[in-house]
């Protein structure tokens, strides 16, 4: 058979996939085989493939192509999320490019545009997708704005409303002003500000006197309804039942007493904005304290700002110290640094509002979700991420679940009035009609009476169903599908949404089918720079990922990001690896041209070739047992290390040097046979960490019918091996590394025979070494008198003759200063075993570990003062 002298990936990896989608193996419907699921973690629609994909979906191919290749009928869906957020700012970004703002145009005719935008862009991530490999079931590829997805989405709301879980109220949310909506306590993080803290001076009613007010927002003053003080502060017990004056505002509020004020922490007295703080509502509502929202949905200042109405907060900031200042109303303004929330999705800083929503509460459904993961019933690796479950599930707050946009579920309440209460909660108008006839008692209802609530479902509300709502299970919960495969087995994920999605995957999962959703949840590392800087558009630190697979291949890549990801710790991203990856596959592609360049001959496998066989069955035996158990503790690197040193050092180092026929020769049709067993077994192991490459060596090998692709080929299973037996042939390798090192060293060529002198009986795998370090003689039992080159394997010790084109003189000097230099090193270890402290207080392997450099250096002086001797 002819193959090109070099691989090329480019043209290899489009043919193969087409083959493979072509053929359907990506493909699963029911049947008799155990099934392995896998949901991708939906990337939003809007998004195109980044690094942390690139790490998470080719872990995900890594799993998912294993099981197929262990008999599993494995399953893995793709899909996107609809993201509102993210996806309707691009969309009223693309609006207003336009010239069309959001606030001229209806629902209807917004979510037109959303739906034109999705069509056109929302596919590109799952096509890149393709490139990196990704076997998913392209067929089943769902998206959580389609219909079928949005009917269980509302059917949820409407089922988990009437059994009392969800209600409707008036609290303080975090509110994103760029996206105009209010979004969860999870989706905002605390970023440390450099800012400044002013203290601000409250006249006291009817005196000259004042309180100092120290804030960190002074153009929150316009929402002030009352200061605070501590009732046991005494600096301020004449101030009790007094009222202050609101500075430039001028409104008059009363002193109150409360011990949540901290009389340690900056002035004891607190302005209090129910509006704009979370603590002040919790006060305000303590202390019957009017609301005053002095802010608008864009962060502007409203009518209750005065003259700064129309100005946006962080200017005024600025004007209203400049104001106070003026009129001898700020104390003083000091350099501050302080955590300020953002939003997750557009960065913008949050403003606390009070506002109607719609809550989901979390403690009733929370508990089991708890305890199937504390049980293990659900188990994650690292194990060290339960505790961080743990912690944010025993204190979880109620879930606000709506938003305040279009592209979204539509939340399915409908008002019939404008009181409080003035709704009913349905799966359509049809229904909802039914139910507000019913609960009014006016039978002349219409639906033309009733109106839909205007906010959307938080995104997450829609992906907390996923592992069902894939396989409809909401809408169908006996069809078949569902009973196959759900649950799923393995979810991969980053830390970062373990709260967002994972944890309330597990609550929906047990509230609607009493089952949990996944068996292992795998948290992949964060993508770095080598400065440990997450990887990020603003910085532009991050490469294109179809750029690594053009340069490097896919498989390249696929293996350079993977043998740098230990589970759940960062990735530090270094081209390099993407590098080592392509090399490796030029390693594995040389090592089959070079087998396939061999003429066979019927001749008998000779001793050295039978030796090599029998240590490699066994040696490729144990990697495989190996392989198995890192795969069970979710070790996905240590697993391809494995193979990767399987590949390279054993197979390529040893065993094909081992069995090379010598020049002009051929090689047995027997051994033949043999090597080309072994390369196949390797490009099973290494198919799910390097599909392209492997699929094209397999099928040039030998011609292939669609039933015998690589793809659907079982992997070897686990068999007994003889630990003795791959000892034996290290040893080997050790005798034949120190002949080679004695000829790198001296500079002796590797065509000059030598013999040995040693005081073994035998070496195990004698032939081999005799072939691989070109060794005539081996005199067992014997030392030798002449000058020598000397070294261990354990506690053996083997000499070489040395050549007769060494200069002698020069052997005894370079030997003499290496005497010296190991005299002086156990000096220093001798120093330290004498020292008690050390000993008494050392960890015991630390001290093993300085007992064994003693006694190698003792050791070794003593060879080399044998061989100064015979010099």
């Amino acid at each position: 058979m002819q193959i090109s002298e070099k691989y090329n990936p480019q043209e290899t990896e489009q043919k193969w996939y087409n083959f493979w989608m072509e053929n359907k193996y990506f493909h699963s419907e029911p049947n008799d085989k155990p099934p392995y699921t896998v949901v991708i973690p939906p990337p939003n629609v809007t998004g195109i493939l980044h690094m942390g994909h690139m790490l998470n979906n080719t872990i995900q191919d890594v799993l998912v192509r294993r099981a197929r290749m262990q008999g599993f009928n494995a399953c893995w869906i793709p899909g996107t999320d609809h993201a509102s957020i993210a996806t309707e700012a691009k969309v009223v970004a693309k609006l207003k490019s336009e010239g069309v703002s959001k606030s001229d145009i209806t629902r209807e005719v917004f979510l037109k545009h959303a739906w034109e935008w999705t069509d056109k862009y929302g596919g590109t991530i799952l096509e890149q997708l393709k490139k990196l490999g990704c076997s998913c079931d392209w067929d089943r590829t769902r998206f959580t704005m389609e219909e079928k997805l949005s009917q269980q989405v509302i059917k949820s709301f409407v089922d988990l409303y009437n059994k009392g879980l969800i209600y409707r109220g008036y609290r303080m949310v975090n509110w994103d002003p760029e996206a105009k909506t209010n979004i969860s306590d999870e989706e905002v993080i605390f970023k440390e500000q450099n800012g400044k803290l002013y203290f601000l001076k409250y006249k006291i009613e009817g005196s000259e006197e004042f309180l100092s007010v120290a804030t960190t927002r002074p153009e929150t003053i316009f929402g002030d309804t009352a200061v605070c003080i501590n009732p046991n502060d005494e600096r301020y017990a004449h101030l009790k039942g007094k009222n202050v004056i609101v500075p430039i505002v001028n409104r008059v509020v009363p002193i109150i007493e409360d011990e949540y004020v901290d009389i340690e922490f900056g002035t004891g007295a607190l302005k209090i904005t129910p509006a704009h703080d979370t603590n002040d509502y919790e006060i305000g509502q303590k202390h019957h304290l009017k609301m005053i929202d002095a802010l608008d949905d864009d962060g502007n200042l409203n009518e209750h700002g005065l003259h700064y109405a129309g100005k946006n907060r962080f200017e005024v900031r600025k004007e209203i110290a400049k104001e106070l200042k003026e009129k001898d109303l700020l104390l003083k303004a000091e350099d501050y640094v302080n955590k300020v929330g953002t939003s997750e999705r557009t960065g913008a800083v949050i403003e606390p509002k009070v506002s109607v929503q719609w809550f989901l509460k979390m403690s009733e459904i929370a508990k089991p979700a708890l305890d199937v993961v504390m049980d293990d019933e659900i188990k994650f690796y690292p194990e060290k991420f339960k505790n961080t479950y743990k912690h944010w599930m025993e204190n979880i707050r109620d879930w606000n679940i709506s938003r305040q946009l279009w592209w979204g579920q539509q939340i399915p309440a409908f008002y019939y009035g404008d009181g409080e209460n003035d709704f009913v909660v349905a799966e359509n108008i049809e229904d909802a009609l039914v139910l507000a006839k019913e609960k009014t008692g006016n039978s002349n209802l219409e639906t033309s009476n009733l109106r839909q609530d205007e906010d959307a479902l938080d995104t997450w509300f829609s992906s907390w169903l996923w592992p069902m709502s894939v396989f409809d299970g909401l809408l169908d919960p006996e069809n078949k599908d569902i009973n196959y495969y759900y649950p799923t087995a393995d979810l991969v994920t980053g830390p970062d949404i373990i709260f967002f999605w994972v944890a309330r995957m597990i609550m929906a999962g047990l509230e609607y089918r009493k089952e949990v959703p996944f068996k292992n949840v795998y948290f992949t590392g964060i993508v770095r720079d080598k400065q440990r800087r997450k990887m990020s558009k603003s910085l532009g630190n991050s490469p294109d990922p179809l750029e690594l697979i053009d340069k490097y291949g896919a498989d390249g890549v696929r293996v350079g990001i993977l043998l740098s990801s230990a589970a759940g710790n960062d990735l530090l991203f270094d081209e390099d690896l993407m590098l080592q990856g392509r090399n490796f596959m030029t390693k594995i592609w040389n090592a089959f041209r070079l087998i396939n360049m061999w003429n066979h001959e019927d001749k008998p496998a000779n001793i050295a070739d039978q030796q090599t066989i029998e240590w490699f069955e066994n040696k490729l035996n144990k990697t495989v047992a190996e392989i198995s158990d890192q795969f069970e503790k979710f070790r996905i690197s240590d697993a391809l290390h494995l193979i990767y040193k399987l590949i390279w050092d054993d197979f390529c180092g040893w065993y094909l040097e081992a069995i090379k026929p010598s020049y002009g020769e051929g090689i047995s049709k027997e051994v033949y046979h043999k090597t080309i067993y072994f390369f196949e077994e390797l490009m099973k192991l290494l198919h799910p960490f390097m599909p392209f490459l492997t699929e094209e060596l397999w099928q040039t090998i030998s011609e292939r019918s669609i039933e015998d692709a690589l793809i659907v080929a079982q992997q070897k299973k686990e068999e007994a091996f003889n630990e003795g037996i791959i000892k034996n042939f290290e040893t080997a390798e050790d005798i034949i590394s120190g002949i080679r090192n004695y000829r790198q060293t001296k500079g002796i060529s590797p065509r000059e025979a030598v013999e040995l002198y040693t005081g073994a009986s035998e070496f195990p795998n004698e032939a081999v070494i005799r072939k691989l370090a070109n060794v005539t003689e081996i005199h067992f039992g014997e030392k030798t008198d002449k000058p020598s080159f000397t070294f261990l394997v354990g506690a053996t010790e083997v000499s070489i003759p040395l050549s007769e084109n060494l200069d002698l003189g020069e052997e005894k000097k370079k030997t003499e200063e290496e005497v010296a230099y190991l005299k002086g090193f156990l000096i220093s270890v001798d120093k330290k075993l004498s020292n008690e402290k050390f000993v008494a207080n050392a960890k015991p392997e630390i001290v093993e570990i300085e007992r064994q450099k003693q006694k190698d250096a003792q050791d070794k002086i003593a060879i080399l003062e044998e061989k100064l001797k015979s010099l």
